[in-house]
């Protein structure tokens, strides 16, 4: 095997532990060694506690020496996104109303990805309570772009993408509620999957049967993705909406042919947002590499009118129903922008909540349908590349002011309405050198297909 580096595949590293080619100690300095080098800068990794990290690690070497069954991840370095519970582990939400909170128990995600084998060695920055698509917070300050540090990792899983991105991790992990996954991928470079709703289940969570925010894998290529996702996805009797498929299913993509695969390409959706004229020449770009390799490419897009409708009034009742009375006893411990979005929950009413819930139906009929015609949907991850890190959002796009830190991310969220799964891939860069990503959409529950499609892509492209 040639020598590993931090820049090696995540599955070259995993094989490589298992085969005892490399300790774990041994993959873990070399992390720890990336970390010193960049983090200072790029600020993506937070709440590190290298000690217990070296345990861990001298823990999987024994079980390996001792002929102990091992996981999938075993040995491989991981910190787990600060929105998400690790037993024993600071975990902060991003808010300084958490800055001091240490979880008695994992989350489901968290769970699933230790019990594989990962060594924990501390959190991912993240903005406050994941709201927004720039990660910053006052408890750790913002997360800077690996490419450019003059500029936003994007978030809310900016951490995790920036940390992957800069070889400080070998997979991360993160959630999607507006683009979460989907905007620092695209922004750092990576790939990152906002999966099928009820593809990886999450426990515990303050409303089990509502879905809009989704768990999920960010890799740097998709085969290593699809091993953290084979890790991350299948049922769990606490999680009564999971689809029932194992996560071995999504493990070691074969790429699909794209010759004659029925690809509708949209830069927004029929004018229904702006787009920065940089990332529209990105996913042209896109297109005609489609259309190179066989595929039979239109330009085409569903009708998701009611989508930002949908997306707004949900999400402001969410964030009321869990965030309300936290806000009403510390008004003044939250930014301005989140609390504001939690206000509007407020004033909203049951016929509005039901209003949204039997748009979203129609969306999901409405891709159902359109897939009947096109098996991959492809638009652009975000309206604009990476903004200035001292910006909050962009306040404008081609001129077009932006009035609000979510008119921005629409292309994103539209898709989250619908419920189908869409992965996040790299595939150009602005002519001053920002990543920039698109966006791949397939019908809900065929996760297998489009990472199949993206690995494909990827393999079309990186030859």
């Amino acid at each position: 095997m040639t020598e590993l580096t931090v820049d090696s595949t995540a599955r070259d590293m995993a094989a490589a532990v298992a085969a005892r080619e490399i300790s774990a100690r041994e993959l873990l300095d070399l992390h720890l060694a990336r970390i010193a080098e960049r983090n200072p800068e790029l600020n993506a990794i937070v709440s590190l506690d290298e000690d217990r990290a070296r345990a861990g690690a001298a823990d999987a070497d024994e079980a390996l020496a001792s002929g102990r069954e091992v996981g999938p991840l075993h040995g491989l370095p991981f910190a787990f996104k600060d929105t998400h519970a690790v037993q024993g582990w600071r975990t902060t939400y991003g808010s300084p109303l958490f800055a001091d909170n240490v979880p008695e128990r994992d989350e489901l995600v968290v769970e699933r990805v230790r019990r594989a084998g990962a060594v924990t060695i501390g959190k991912t920055n993240v903005p406050e309570f994941a709201a927004g698509s720039h990660t910053f917070n006052t408890i750790f300050g913002t997360t800077l772009n690996p490419v450019d540090p003059r500029f936003s990792a994007g978030g809310s899983s900016g951490g995790a993408a920036c940390a992957l991105a800069s070889g400080m991790v070998p997979l991360a992990e993160g959630s999607d509620m507006g683009g979460s996954l989907r905007n620092p991928a695209s922004f750092c470079g990576v790939v990152g999957m906002r999966p099928s709703l009820g593809r990886v289940p999450e426990w515990p969570l303050y409303n089990q049967w509502e879905s809009t925010s989704v768990a999920g894998p960010m890799a740097r290529n998709v085969g290593d993705l699809a091993l953290l996702l084979s890790v991350l996805a299948g049922p769990d009797s606490r999680a009564p909406l999971a689809l029932g498929d194992p996560g071995s299913t999504f493990a070691s993509p074969t790429s699909a042919s794209l010759s004659g695969l029925r690809v509708a390409v949209s830069v927004d959706l029929g004018g229904a947002f702006e787009v920065d004229d940089r990332v529209a020449a990105v996913v042209d770009q896109s297109a005609a590499t489609f259309g190179r390799e066989g595929a039979d490419v239109s330009g085409d897009h569903p009708d998701l009118g009611l989508a930002d409708d949908t997306f707004r009034t949900l999400r402001a009742w969410h964030f009321q129903a869990k965030f309300g009375r936290l806000l009403a006893d510390n008004p003044d411990s939250f930014k301005q922008s989140l609390a504001d979005n939690i206000r509007l929950g407020e004033d909203l009413t049951g016929a509005d909540v039901a209003r949204a819930y039997f748009q979203r139906t129609s969306l999901t009929e409405t891709m159902r349908l359109f897939f009947e015609q096109y098996d991959v949907l492809v638009l652009p991850v975000s309206q604009v590349p990476p903004f200035p890190a001292d910006q909050e959002f962009p306040s404008d796009i081609n001129g077009k002011p932006m009035e609000t830190y979510l008119d921005w991310m629409r292309s994103a969220y539209f898709i989250t309405v619908t419920g189908c799964p869409a992965i996040s891939l790299p595939v150009g860069h602005t002519p001053d050198g920002l990543p920039v990503g698109i966006q791949v959409v397939a019908p809900h529950g065929a996760d297998r297909r489009l990472l199949e499609i993206a690995a494909a892509y990827e393999s079309a492209t990186r030859a």
